[in-house]
């Protein structure tokens, strides 16, 4: 099954309630650990993309370079900046093109976390939303059918989670809180799970 503009007007319209709902369970969780701002970014984000949703082009490359661009005007804020510049990373791949396939979501999705890792300058590990950006690559690969992309990458994003939550933070704002960290969730991974689920729930 192609996957075309339209299927992302629907994930879109999913990720805006997915992260209105979402936004006082992120502030919280960034507050203990950074800003508290993150529900606001996301939600900010998802509604100036939302906004322009209706307009978005065939091709799938200005398209998601469009989301990003609303996305980076709508806040200034570190993750804000990671994820357009995963978004822009895609557009890259995607330019030109009105149609793309399942198979092709684990190379894109490890696209975007090697671009926001060269942006960000972290490292794998670290316990950030890098980490859930690499389980959803390496579980999405090779499958092909869309619904099991979408499933295992939610799955994987949650399991990442929990994983690095017994973990110490080891960089950004987190780091500074050192031992402290162990049992806390990291606001971006929680982000990417809420997400990744969001998508999936077609």
């Amino acid at each position: 099954m192609t996957l075309t503009v339209d299927d992302l007007r629907a994930a879109i319209a999913r990720l805006t309630v997915a992260m209105e709902r979402e936004f006082d369970a992120l502030n919280t969780a960034d507050g203990a650990l950074g800003d508290g701002d993150l529900g606001v970014t996301l939600t900010r984000g998802m509604r100036a993309i939302t906004d322009l949703a209706p307009g978005l082009p065939d091709d799938l490359g200005q398209a998601l370079l469009a989301c990003a661009q609303a996305f980076t005007k709508s806040s200034g804020s570190s993750y804000g900046t990671l994820m357009a510049t995963g978004l822009m990373s895609m557009a890259k791949v995607l330019k030109g093109r009105t149609g793309v396939e399942a198979s092709e979501m684990s190379a894109l999705i490890a696209g975007a976390r090697d671009a926001m890792q060269a942006r960000g300058k972290a490292d794998l590990g670290g316990k950030t939303v890098l980490d859930s950006l690499d389980a959803m690559a390496r579980a999405t690969a090779g499958l092909t059918a869309p619904e099991a992309v979408a499933e295992a990458a939610a799955n994987s994003a949650g399991m990442a989670q929990a994983e690095m939550k017994g973990r110490i933070a080891t960089i950004g704002r987190a780091r500074i809180f050192g031992e402290k960290t162990i049992g806390m969730d990291d606001p971006g991974m929680l982000a990417m799970t809420a997400i990744a689920q969001a998508i999936a729930r077609s």
